[in-house]
């Protein structure tokens, strides 16, 4: 079965599951987060208490990890979910937002790669580059890295980790360490909206609460904002902007289709 084939059975399968995905996310774009993974079809928790994680993720299909706003509570129950998860063969999602801007956020990213050892590391150019151990200028939690190389900084990640690597940009890469695939879905303007990387993230898990082809999840995960965003776009009129856009992301997410992702998916192996 082709990559586009599997994909499109992973969607109808998010839609007849639903699948529950166990998020301990940032608190900027939680609801955001919460809502895409509703509009795709799976059904979300955003439960980060220590006293309930290992409980909530044995129920959960995918675990997401988002370190998006760092404290220390919420890095502990990362890692007691994470070791459950693990335990239970649930696949853990990782975000490591804004990795290299301080050393917290650095030390936590490793320390979660190394004793959870996530399935998937989703992140920007700059994120996967400070992973890969290369020195890079971080402005926040935002990339100021260009896409020069990233499939081969993909590919070499992802086999170090033995995990898949995913790399979202102008230009978006997946990798598995063997195979690479890029995604030319999107549109500039998803860059403008708070969270479209986060929820990219959950949509990731999303589609990896129903396989355990993880690699063609990923790819299922990245095409189907970047599709959702290309729609949204396309669907302003004079006057309206981000906030029109943010809205219509949502319905573009929701009305997502296995027809549309084998129209208008642009996917290519490197």
């Amino acid at each position: 079965m082709e990559i586009r084939e599997k994909i499109f059975v992973n969607l109808s399968a998010v839609k007849e599951k639903s699948p529950l995905i166990h998020h301990i996310t940032n608190y900027v774009t939680v609801n955001d987060c919460a809502n895409v993974v509703l509009a795709l079809g799976g059904s979300p928790v955003m439960a980060d208490d220590l006293d309930e994680v290992a409980e909530m993720v044995s129920f959960a299909s995918a675990l997401v990890l988002n370190i998006g706003t760092l404290n220390s509570r919420t890095i502990e129950s990362m890692l007691v979910a994470g070791a459950r998860a693990k335990a239970l063969g649930v696949p853990v999602i990782l975000d490591p937002v804004g990795v290299g801007a301080t050393k917290l956020r650095t030390s936590t990213a490793e320390k979660l790669i190394r004793e959870l050892k996530p399935e998937v590391i989703r992140g920007n150019m700059s994120e996967i580059m400070v992973l890969a151990g290369q020195n890079v200028a971080i402005k926040g939690v935002d990339s100021v890295a260009d896409e020069q190389g990233s499939t081969v900084i993909a590919k070499n990640l992802a086999l170090k980790l033995n995990c898949i690597i995913a790399i979202t940009g102008k230009t978006d890469v997946v990798s598995d360490g063997r195979r690479v695939c890029l995604l030319d879905n999107g549109h500039r303007i998803l860059a403008d909206v708070t969270g479209t990387g986060c929820m990219t993230t959950s949509l990731v898990g999303t589609y990896c609460g129903v396989t355990k082809d993880y690699y063609t999840a990923a790819i299922a995960g990245i095409i189907s904002m970047g599709l959702a965003g290309e729609i949204a776009q396309a669907s302003l009129h004079p006057g309206e902007g981000i906030g029109t856009f943010r809205v219509r992301l949502l319905d573009s997410i929701y009305n997502l289709t296995p027809e549309i992702l084998a129209r208008e998916g642009k996917i290519s192996d490197e």
